[in-house]
């Protein structure tokens, strides 16, 4: 992030966000453009065309690897346009940066969240039993999976530290 104005701007937006998901599992559209908005419009601002380049360029960045994840079904459409929004505040470097830790984090917590959950392992073992024993393999396998339900957490969860090592990674 080049200015003091973006990380400002940046750690609002992550505070907002992390907060609304955390309460109610969506990031609210209103929060997303006007973040756009004021990154877009800062940027303008003080870069002039190359500025609104760099802010055009972030919100891609943002936008088009957490876009295949939606389609995916892998997260929330509220995350799509929290990092496109995010991209158009930090920069496309940067969101790429903070998208990097926060899927791993994300892979951690998801891990985490597998071996806490005490059903998760009688699910394994029954799909593996009716890998091994049913006809047809594949429905038996998903069939297992169907009635157990999913495990879902708020990806802001990952999004804070993810961006936290992300700028304590580009500070140093």
């Amino acid at each position: 992030m080049d200015s003091m104005v973006t990380c400002i701007m940046a750690g609002l937006f992550v505070i907002a966000a992390f907060v609304s998901d955390i309460r109610s599992m969506t990031i609210p559209n209103r929060l997303n453009l006007a973040f756009l908005a004021a990154g877009a419009a800062y940027h303008l601002l003080a870069g002039g065309f190359a500025g609104g380049t760099q802010a055009l360029a972030g919100f891609a960045a943002g936008l088009v690897p957490l876009l295949l994840l939606y389609l995916l079904k892998g997260i929330g459409a509220g995350d799509v346009k929290f990092f496109a929004s995010l991209g158009t505040v930090v920069g496309m470097a940067a969101v790429l940066q903070i998208f990097m830790y926060a899927v791993l984090y994300g892979g951690l917590m998801g891990l985490i969240m597998l071996f806490v959950n005490r059903s998760f392992g009688r699910r394994i073992l029954f799909g593996a039993a009716s890998v091994i024993v049913a006809e047809s393999r594949l429905r038996a396998w998903e069939a297992s999976f169907a009635d157990g339900g999913s495990l879902r957490f708020p990806f802001m969860i990952a999004v804070v530290p993810g961006a936290l090592t992300a700028w304590y990674m580009m500070a140093l």
